[in-house]
């Protein structure tokens, strides 16, 4: 059971550098970056599927009750929430490596990183308080699911008005918009964890 929950705070920690790292490389138009966090995902994907198999094994083999098994089925979820954020991350990247190749936009390039900084703020907290069973703090990253959605709707806003200011910027914006809705995503990622 241990061994389960040390390998999901593994991933948590690798998930969390994944976002990070993405939207670093966008904001620093790091393109080695970008492409390391693409490279990564298969890890990820890889820690999922191990947790999962594992998950199984100990239900199967130990028949866990109770707490023990609400944990072990807590485990799995979370290794689905944190394979699809490390799948987002990995998308944010890939959108990073087009925008590095054209014009930068830096004022809405900040907003994407002021966004990505608290989405992977609270994916931390609540990576933080499921290793320290801290129901409280857990709840306190579910009720500010609303401020991920305001940043997101906030920045939706600002793009449409710059593209409509300059349809040069079409492109470049609509690369944004889809990063943005990649860090509103996995904003509810962790809120599902929260609730788990």
């Amino acid at each position: 059971m241990n061994q389960l929950t040390a390998e999901v705070a593994r991933m948590g920690g690798l998930a969390e550098a994944q976002v990070a790292d993405a939207v670093d490389s966008v904001a620093r138009r790091d393109i080695a970056l970008a492409r390391a966090v693409v490279d990564r995902d298969a890890r990820l994907d890889a820690m999922h599927r191990d947790i999962e198999r594992k998950a199984i094994r100990l239900i199967a083999l130990r028949q866990p009750v109770a707490s023990d098994l609400r944990r072990t089925l807590a485990s799995m979820k979370l290794a689905v929430d944190l394979e699809r954020t490390g799948d987002l991350a990995k998308n944010i990247a890939k959108r990073g490596l087009i925008l590095a190749e054209g014009d930068p936009m830096p004022p809405l390039t900040r907003s994407i990183e002021r966004m990505g900084k608290l989405v992977s703020m609270r994916l931390r907290d609540v990576l933080d308080a499921y290793a320290a069973a801290e129901v409280d703090r857990a709840v306190a990253v579910w009720n500010t699911d609303d401020e991920v959605d305001e940043h997101y709707n906030a920045l939706f806003r600002e793009l449409l008005t710059y593209m409509m200011g300059d349809p040069r910027t079409i492109t470049a914006g609509t690369h944004l918009l889809f990063m943005a809705k990649n860090l509103e995503r996995i904003g509810d990622h962790a809120t599902n964890i929260a609730e788990t």
